[in-house]
């Protein structure tokens, strides 16, 4: 179905109806999930756990170690586990995709979301159906935000089933050396996956206000993905550490603090508020300046 046709079956409806609401945010689900950009963005990032996994497989086919001298937390200590364990090149995935390939993939839909359709020429005929700036917006951003949870999944299911084909499975041992089994640590993946999820709002919410700001949908694209490098450079420069620990990607990797026993929630909690504040401050910048744009196109 086409963006004309969804916002034509809606003309009949109204303004107030909660069926309404519901069926705008399942049209903005599918015409996310329907564009080929969304199933290509989603089968790179499905390659990097296969890629990952062959790569620690062709390392240690000789008995060798992969990720030898990576004694640190993140992706270093998660591939050195992988070939004793396949859950662990989720974990490895994961660290992997989200300093760059997630955040990118989320800036990619968040930054067309507003701006592709105004580009389009389908947002002011979007805004003559009885939708309202306000329910629009907020279809849209939940409508990237399930992209966020849909692509975390996509890594983490992806590298569980290349991990378990090429991997053995069993009792899982923590970074603090605890061993639990492996149905504790499947839940403890699921936990990272949602923390993955969650650590991409703020990027989310980023991408929809840079999206209200222009009608050209790739220059939204662009900005958005520039932004999140340029963000993470300065994350990593140590004069600028006083600005550091309010940068949204700054407690990306925090999750790692889930595989240990007891887990440490210090920076898992900063984490979710951050991306908390982030959401608030862009969402609420994105709402005032859709409400009260001029819509051309």
């Amino acid at each position: 179905m086409s963006r004309v046709e969804t916002g034509a079956v809606a003309v009949g409806r109204p303004r107030g109806s909660a069926l309404w609401t519901l069926g705008l945010f399942r049209s903005e689900l599918t015409i996310v999930f329907r564009r080929w950009r969304t199933a290509a963005l989603l089968a790179v990032l499905a390659a990097v756990p296969l890629l990952v996994g062959i790569a620690v497989k062709i390392e240690t086919r000789n008995g060798g170690s992969a990720g030898a001298g990576g004694g640190g937390e993140g992706g270093p200590a998660f591939i050195s586990q992988v070939s004793n364990n396949g859950l662990f090149l989720s974990f490895a995935s994961l660290a992997a995709t989200l300093p760059v390939f997630l955040p990118m993939a989320v800036g990619v839909v968040a930054g067309d979301s507003i701006a592709g359709e105004a580009n389009s020429g389908t947002l002011r005929y979007l805004l003559v159906a009885p939708a309202g700036r306000t329910r629009l917006l907020l279809a849209k951003f939940t409508a990237v935000a399930a992209f966020c949870a849909v692509a975390t999944l996509v890594v983490a299911g992806t590298a569980l089933a290349v991990g378990a084909a090429l991997f053995p499975l069993g009792d899982v041992t923590l970074l603090s050396g605890t061993t639990i089994s492996f149905s504790d640590g499947l839940v403890r993946a699921l936990m990272i996956a949602v923390l993955v999820s969650a650590s991409l709002v703020g990027v989310a919410a980023i991408g929809l206000f840079i999206s209200t700001l222009t009608n050209s949908g790739i220059g939204a694209m662009a900005a958005t993905v520039g932004l999140v490098i340029t963000v993470q450079i300065v994350d990593t420069i140590p004069q600028l550490h006083v600005v550091q620990p309010y940068l949204f990607p700054h407690y990306w990797l925090s999750f790692a603090d889930v595989l240990r026993t007891p887990v440490y929630w210090d920076d898992i909690l900063s984490n979710l508020g951050l991306q908390a504040l982030y959401a608030a401050v862009f969402g609420s910048a994105a709402w005032a300046r859709f409400t009260s744009r001029d819509i051309s196109a």
